[in-house]
């Protein structure tokens, strides 16, 4: 199965600085993204249903981007978190960037979509 990279654009009404947060700390994280974070210098270890995840936060630049490598992530992939204030607008732009198998990308992209609509929520929109 051929890995493909995909990229995907969220617009909130959140400042980046609340965002961020989101992407970043424990508190803020298990309220949309998994069931519970530990985070050890840059390693963290995000569960779901039991089973626990672990990736390196290999890039971290606050309020603009936040890239973490999956520890069993293939040479190259990563999932990224970027985040601006459009100058048109004046909203902020949240844009992911991930990576699966090129017969799932419709169902990831489905998956942060329901993810991202709890992160509107969490995080007043």
């Amino acid at each position: 199965m051929k890995r493909v990279s995909f990229d995907m654009e969220f617009i909130f009404r959140a400042s980046p600085a609340i965002l961020y947060t989101f992407l970043t700390t424990p508190a803020c994280l298990v309220r949309w993204f998994c069931d519970g974070v530990d985070i050890n210098t840059d390693v963290f270890t995000f569960t779901w249903d039991g089973a626990d995840e672990n990736a390196e936060m290999v890039d971290d630049i606050q309020e603009e981007r936040v890239r973490f490598k999956w520890e069993d992530a293939e040479e190259g992939e990563y999932l990224e978190f970027r985040m601006y204030k459009s100058g048109v607008t004046n909203e902020t732009v949240l844009e992911i960037t991930d990576f699966c198998d090129d017969d799932e990308v419709e169902s990831q992209q489905d998956l942060w979509n329901t993810q991202l609509q709890k992160l509107k929520t969490e995080c007043g929109g």
